[in-house]
């Protein structure tokens, strides 16, 4: 990312933040984070992680599309946001053994959630038939996977990706002696 498409980020977020006459300390508060980061964050001090960044930009009331809406892009370099590995945070969910979640994002808008999850399945991984109150979307980095909707058993292999309604009980399983790697994306209805 470019130095002034980093610059931009803070320079938005205080100019959203002034003309809303909202006070950093109410802003900090509601994104979670301190006043003193924010603070260094608008000043182009730090850089936020993709987290912290859409926390704030949900305590500025504003959506990402009209907060990006008019970042530079004259350069041939692209805006983006790289989380790195070793920031993912793993994360408990419903009693599983085997079952090892990594939370890659997590954000909530106005009327959904998403949530991009990296989930290691170790064979014979056990856990009950769960249900999740929206769609999901899975990716299989590697290995190989069945996958139960319900009655129906899907086969999936490496590069397979599967989108269904987290309504309908589901269960991943590893009946294979390789670890699988799944990317799981949420999208939950608030």
């Amino acid at each position: 990312m470019q130095g002034n498409q980093l610059n931009y980020i803070g320079k938005r977020m205080k100019e959203i933040r002034l003309s809303k006459e909202l006070k950093l300390t109410n802003v900090a508060i509601s994104a979670s984070i301190s006043k003193g980061l924010l603070s260094r964050i608008e000043n182009g001090r730090t850089i936020p992680s993709l987290p912290v960044l859409f926390s704030i930009i949900t305590a500025l009331k504003e959506s990402p599309a009209a907060f990006f809406e008019n970042i530079d892009y004259v350069t041939n370099q692209p805006f983006y946001l790289l989380i790195k590995k070793e920031n993912y945070i793993p994360i408990q969910k419903e009693d599983s053994i085997g079952y090892n979640y990594f939370n890659i994002m997590s954000q909530s808008f106005k009327d959904v959630t998403f949530n991009a999850v990296l989930l290691t399945l170790n064979p014979d991984a056990k856990r009950e038939l769960v249900t999740t109150d929206g769609m999901e979307f899975i990716y299989l980095i590697d290995g190989e996977i069945e996958y139960r909707l319900n009655d129906v058993i899907i086969t999936m292999e490496k590069g397979d990706s599967l989108f269904f309604e987290g309504r309908v009980p589901h269960l991943k399983m590893n009946k294979t002696n390789i670890t699988a790697q799944i990317l799981v994306i949420y999208l939950l209805f608030n």
